[in-house]
């Protein structure tokens, strides 16, 4: 006799697996920050290295905000030049009333 396997276990395990892992993940980096907010990061060295840091602001958020507003000219420019580039070629197919598509069947 031939062993029976079951597929439908390993999809569920496999499911349940990436269903929780983003949540373990999220957890993690929370306690990441908990941890970094109340102790603050240290130098190994032991040395003062304040006057190798930049702050936060203006240099990340002029460099983030940069990065959006490029991103979004792109996309806008794409959208808005080639709006019908990423569209199905079956779109532009005029409707005939009179034939039923081929796609639909009766049961």
């Amino acid at each position: 006799m031939g062993r029976f396997y079951s597929c439908k276990s390993d999809f569920n395990t496999v499911f349940s697996f990436h269903f929780i892992l983003p949540f373990i993940i999220a957890a993690l980096v929370l306690i990441h920050l908990l941890y970094l907010h109340q102790t603050g990061s240290n130098n190994p060295l032991g040395t003062n290295s304040n006057l190798d840091k930049l702050p936060f602001h203006p240099f990340f958020r002029i460099k983030d905000i940069l990065g959006y507003f490029l991103t979004l000219i792109f996309f806008l420019t794409f959208i808005l030049i080639e709006p019908y580039t990423l569209g199905d070629p079956e779109n532009f197919i005029p409707a005939n009333p009179l034939v039923t598509p081929v796609h639909i069947q009766p049961e």
